[in-house]
């Protein structure tokens, strides 16, 4: 199969269809690249784009001025994004980085946080280094494209190696993860909007290739105590998986008396049924916030929530 005439529709297509509006394909700056791939990790585009990537930087324009900023200053701009080990290996990777990212993939993958996905991301997109990149949508992009049946990662990689256009590197990748993100969906894709259509081997039954094990979820109920004093809230420093070392609502067991309301929340794999009571005495280490600097804190969205609650 030749790839030129392949190569010159996708790029084409990319040029008046792609999402050149995201503000990191916009930039040469790597540690820009770096921070919207970690972003973008289990996060919607939108979300990023508009909320937290612009936020986040203004707080740290640099990756210095993220090494130096006190972890729970990361967390609180972090607040809300979820996964926060993300925003933990993010704050280590800059101080090990010490002021400059490494520019290539071997040595970006000995830094926290950092697997062969966004390290190949960071060298295509921010030094526009010959290399695949391989992501979700690009993973179904080529698995429909080369008819590539219960393919493993690394055949996929080495197919996305081979189809590089070591010519456009830069925008050929990103052609093929916006294809995958608008065209070539999951179910029902839209083939005939498709610029590989004519050669695609999938096409004729493109959702064999994209077979998704159902999501388990599991249900939790949680109980916590809310305790304001003098227009401070009593918090306590999470030392269990969900949210490790962000600050949380004193846990506690069920109440008869003094509910205050309960809510959803969605977190990863879990479902939580959250019910806050109000307290006055607490067992354990507590760390007093002013209510006024309460959204300023390292806390999570969970514990937000729970703020229209008191």
């Amino acid at each position: 199969m030749s790839y030129k005439k392949i190569h010159t529709s996708l790029l084409k297509w990319y040029e008046q269809k792609g999402r050149h509006e995201l503000p990191w394909r916009n930039t040469d700056e790597l540690y820009h690249v770096y921070l919207s791939e970690i972003m973008l990790q289990q996060t919607q585009v939108n979300r990023v784009r508009d909320e937290y990537y612009p936020q986040f930087l203004a707080k740290f324009p640099t990756l210095d001025a993220l090494a130096k900023a006190p972890l729970d200053d990361v967390l609180s701009a972090w607040s809300g994004l979820g996964y926060y080990r993300r925003a933990k290996n993010l704050h280590l990777s800059a101080k090990e980085a010490q002021r400059e990212l490494p520019q290539s993939v071997d040595a970006l993958m000995q830094l926290p946080g950092i697997g062969r996905y966004t390290a190949s991301a960071v060298c295509c997109f921010g030094l526009s280094q010959d290399i695949p990149v391989v992501d979700t949508n690009i993973s179904r992009v080529l698995k429909r494209f080369f008819s590539l049946l219960d393919a493993k990662d690394k055949i996929v990689w080495e197919r996305a190696t081979e189809f590089v256009n070591s010519k456009e590197p830069r925008h050929h990748n990103l052609a093929l993860m916006d294809l995958g993100s608008l065209i070539c969906l999951p179910s029902k894709p839209k083939c005939s909007e498709c610029p590989l259509e004519s050669e695609c081997l999938g096409q004729n039954e493109p959702e064999i290739y994209t077979k998704v094990k159902k999501k388990e979820y599991i249900a939790m109920e949680l109980f916590f105590g809310v305790c304001i004093k003098e227009g401070k809230i009593a918090l306590q420093l999470s030392d269990d998986n969900m949210y490790k070392d962000m600050l949380v609502l004193p846990k506690v067991e069920p109440l008869e008396d003094d509910f205050l309301g309960s809510f959803k929340h969605a977190y990863t794999k879990y479902r939580l049924d959250v019910k806050l009571y109000k307290i006055e005495e607490i067992e354990g280490e507590i760390i007093w916030i002013d209510l006024e600097k309460f959204e300023e804190a390292p806390i999570s969205s969970l514990t937000k929530k729970a703020s229209k609650f008191f």
